[in-house]
């Protein structure tokens, strides 16, 4: 893998996680006590649903070992900061996008090594124990997305005048970093780009139609109201790609294990903005 995405990919992604940090308070958690129903859905819909889902596509579907792998490495990514940009222009429920964002992001120290460790051995073979470990796996995490996203908490707690004038600039520089690290990640590859879109990009767009759709029902059954509803499928359709490519990159060297990041990350951003012109168009 080139420098860019060996080196600039976890450092870019620290800071991304620092900016989401810098947008948190203690209330966004506290928020998940004091209306945990629509939590619980949109939390079940992502750490659970979600993995589920893909496991059955990866299992079914005609694909390379690695690929398998990695569209189980972005099933088991938590949602990303521009979910709750996205649930903002669909006008769900800002607060609730933002609180699944914190409380996965840091769940998922714990969730993808457990899955993507769990993939590893049924897709790439038994002896996955021996390469990979959950505890490795989880300090690796933890290290680009724990620490950066709790620094920029506490930052916000005891810095808040600074916090509020840095985050705006964060969430730009953010974005920047997101379209370098993924247009990195595919020029590295871009000798295969063709061939890996053609196996990885229709499971991917089925992944993430599928999901939305289903997180969609769910929270129509048991969520609170529709901006709920808005909120739980955009989240469960917006998932973290930078941090699936840092994943794959450092536990699996990247290569095919990156594609279905990659093809997710630009499918993800057209099913939502779609999604969210339906919602628009039918509340005028």
């Amino acid at each position: 893998m080139g420098l860019l995405v060996d080196v600039g990919l976890p450092l870019a992604l620290a800071f991304i996680m620092f900016g989401l940090g810098l947008g948190l308070t203690f209330d966004d958690f506290a928020r998940v006590v004091r209306r945990p129903r629509d939590f619980v859905v949109g939390a079940l819909s992502q750490i659970v649903l979600l993995p589920a889902v893909a496991f059955v596509l990866a299992s079914v579907w005609p694909l390379a070992p690695e690929l398998a792998l990695g569209l189980m490495i972005i099933a088991a990514a938590p949602g990303g900061p521009t979910s709750n940009i996205l649930t903002a222009f669909a006008r769900g429920d800002v607060a609730l996008s933002i609180s699944l964002t914190a409380v996965i992001s840091l769940a998922s120290v714990i969730t993808i090594p457990v899955i993507v460790v769990f993939a590893y051995g049924q897709f790439i073979g038994n002896s996955a124990e021996q390469d990979i470990s959950v505890a490795g796996a989880a300090l690796s995490v933890f290290l680009i997305v724990a620490v950066p996203v709790l620094i920029g908490l506490l930052i916000r707690r005891f810095a808040e005048g600074f916090a509020l004038r840095f985050e705006p600039a964060a969430r730009k520089v953010s974005a920047v970093l997101l379209m370098i690290v993924l247009a990195g990640a595919i020029f590295d590859q871009r000798a295969n780009i063709v061939s890996y879109f053609a196996q990885a990009g229709l499971v991917t767009l089925v992944l993430n139609l599928l999901m939305m759709t289903l997180a969609w029902f769910l929270a129509r059954m048991f969520a609170t109201g529709p901006t709920q509803r808005t909120a739980i499928s955009i989240e469960c359709g917006i998932q973290n790609g930078t941090l699936a490519i840092a994943v794959a990159v450092m536990l699996f060297g990247g290569g095919l294990a990156t594609m279905p990041a990659a093809t997710y990350s630009l499918i993800m951003f057209a099913t939502a903005l779609i999604y969210i012109a339906v919602l628009r168009r039918s509340a005028t």
